[in-house]
């Protein structure tokens, strides 16, 4: 019998990060999949009985996309983990942790930014509450319940270390759709030399946000060059455009579908909210505008290392799972041996 491991999505990002990181251990082991669920009474009611879910990876939309990407790759589903004993678990966020998995070997992997730590950040955090009371993912990679973190950078592994999590379990990866940006250079997107602005779904996810007044600062930082609006793919695209297209100038592109990574490409500036596509925009050299210190996300950007993240990840585990020491142990001892990159010639445009 083949050793078991199940990935634990969340987000089509996660989902697709989790797959890329199967892929390399399929051979091996026998990988399985689960949307990330409810293990306390809690959250389960939350669930059932309140709309407090519907803007989660718990819930709905979100979980109905990531199952759908499983089923359309054909691969094997086991949603709360109850059909197979696992022998590993691979988590996208150590926020929600089922108690069945306590004792089973655990990898948390980054899966983009992390939010701002906030007043409620600090206060659920000392008084030991759960840390998805935050309502947000500020806390995530900060709980140190997992046995293995795998961090996006030097400077995110510093910052786990900083708010929470041992630096002993910590090691440096990559992150898997950030990490070979170069590719998105040579592409078929038919503009050039706009200012492209990134939304997110604070609304959608019962944050407050002002957009009006985020769109006037857009077109502000554009100062009379053209804009191009990509939203956040959980918006309400009718609410958005109608906001963008009675605030912004006329001309003004606005899209939510298309892929995001070849629009950054192609634009002369970059404004984003809370968006991890912001690293796409430093990583190409664009001048960058954040709600987030932007010097900060310089020094946190992920590595770049020609998309071979999902490699060194699978290499942790498949390591941690032959690991037979202390748990406490494995970091100290394990050595990531990088995979080769294939030199494939770029054309700057």
């Amino acid at each position: 019998m083949r050793r078991k491991i199940l990935f634990i999505t969340g987000s089509i990002n996660q989902t697709t990060q989790m797959h890329q990181i199967s892929k390399h251990l399929s051979d091996n082991y026998d990988c399985w999949f689960s949307q990330l669920f409810p293990d306390s009474a809690f959250l389960k009611a939350v669930i059932k009985y309140t709309p407090f879910a519907d803007g989660t990876v718990l819930k709905g939309q979100f979980r109905a996309k990531s199952e759908n990407y499983l089923r359309q790759h054909d691969l094997q589903i086991d949603y709360g983990g109850d059909k197979n004993i696992y022998d590993l678990v691979v988590y996208c966020t150590d926020m929600v942790i089922a108690n069945k998995f306590r004792q089973t070997k655990t990898i948390w992997v980054q899966e983009g930014m992390i939010d701002k730590r906030t007043l409620l950040t600090g206060i659920i955090k000392k008084l030991g509450l759960p840390p998805y009371f935050t309502g947000d993912t500020s806390l995530n990679g900060s709980t140190n319940i997992c046995d293995v973190y795998c961090a996006a950078s030097e400077g995110y592994k510093n910052y786990f270390a900083q708010n929470g999590t041992d630096a002993g379990k910590l090691i440096v990866t990559g992150l898997p759709n950030y990490d070979n940006h170069l590719e998105f250079i040579n592409n078929d997107f038919p503009f050039r030399d706009y200012v492209m602005v990134a939304t997110s779904d604070m609304r959608e996810t019962y944050r407050f946000e002002n957009r009006p007044a985020f769109i006037k600062h857009a077109v502000k930082i554009a100062a009379g060059r053209r804009l191009l609006f990509k939203l956040h793919p959980n918006e309400k695209y009718d609410r958005a455009e109608a906001e963008i297209r009675k605030y912004a100038p006329a001309g003004t592109m606005v899209y939510h579908s298309g892929n995001t990574n070849h629009m950054i490409a192609n634009c002369c500036e970059l404004v984003t909210q809370y968006s991890t596509v912001v690293y796409t925009g430093i990583a190409l050299g664009k001048k960058v505008h954040s709600y987030f210190d932007v010097e900060e996300l310089k020094r946190l950007a992920p590595i770049q290392n020609g998309g071979t993240s999902a490699s060194n990840i699978a290499q942790v585990c498949s390591s941690f799972l032959e690991f037979e020491e202390n748990k406490g142990e494995f970091v100290k001892q394990f050595i990531l041996r990088p995979t080769p990159v294939e030199q494939t010639e770029v054309q700057y445009v």
